[in-house]
């Protein structure tokens, strides 16, 4: 098609001239914003828990951090020398991902989380997820981990990847406790902050440790002859009239008792 020149002149500058005037400038927000959906930078927002503000930071591939820290400056610097990303604080967490976060905290183990787990090993992975099955109110002895996860002799390195666990609270690493059923170390604040959300879940940590000093590692029924760990839902349904303590899985074998199908507290005296 041959286009002729209209009285103003040449038509392509006029064409040029029209663009120019479409043009916007992008919101400074909009660089950092496509970086995060892509995973290439963070968001954070502060929320409160029982232990106090928390920030947390997400990212087009889930929740990548969950930290606490004196200010932003501290956490923006302590995440980026962790992940090499930058974060950017807002307001709040986005609505569907704040009502997650919420109901993960309210025990609800079913309610999906996405997470960003990148850098973590197989084996710390392993680790985490099988603590995610904990329930709400509940602990178990790092033996147990690593019996559930097919190491049964890496205790230690459990305890190293639970330290190492980068979203605290929504992998629930204070639900693991030492072998000896004592509360143990806590990477979020150390152990009063661990006693803190654990009674806040309703369970009571000195009556837990008062048993571990006394040897008491497993809790029986005389009705349905089962025993279970001390904090498991059906543990604490016994009433003292029917309730018996056994120092070994072996003593609650030889007295008739099998293991609990929910808590699977053989897993535990086996690591």
């Amino acid at each position: 098609m041959t286009t002729y020149p209209d009285a103003m002149g040449d038509p392509s500058a006029t064409e040029a001239a029209a663009l120019a005037g479409l043009r916007e400038v992008a919101p400074p927000h909009l660089a950092h914003a496509t970086l995060v959906a892509v995973g290439l930078a963070d968001d954070y927002a502060v929320i409160e828990t029982p232990i106090g503000p928390l920030r947390v930071a997400w990212n087009g591939r889930g929740v990548s951090a969950v930290e606490s820290a004196v200010d932003d400056a501290a956490f923006e610097d302590r995440f980026h020398a962790r992940t090499g990303r930058q974060a950017e604080r807002r307001d709040a967490l986005p609505a569907d991902l704040a009502h997650k976060v919420e109901r993960r905290l309210a025990g609800d183990r079913h309610n999906r989380i996405d997470l960003d787990l990148r850098g973590a090993s197989d084996f710390e992975r392993a680790v985490w997820m099988k603590a995610l099955e904990i329930p709400r109110g509940e602990v178990r002895p790092y033996g147990w981990i690593a019996r559930e996860i097919g190491r049964p002799k890496a205790v230690r390195a459990v305890g190293t990847a639970l330290g190492h666990n980068p979203v605290p609270l929504i992998v629930p690493c204070h639900r693991v406790v030492r072998s000896d059923g004592m509360i143990g170390q806590y990477s979020l604040g150390g152990p009063e902050n661990k006693r803190t959300i654990l009674s806040a879940e309703g369970l009571d940590p000195d009556e837990l440790e008062g048993l571990a000093r006394a040897g008491i590692r497993f809790i029986g029924s005389d009705t349905t002859r089962i025993y279970c760990m001390p904090t498991c839902h059906d543990a604490r349904r016994v009433t003292e009239r029917h309730k018996q303590e056994f120092r070994s899985a072996g003593a609650a074998a030889a007295a008739g008792y099998r293991p609990c199908r929910h808590c699977r507290p053989l897993a535990a005296a086996i690591a």
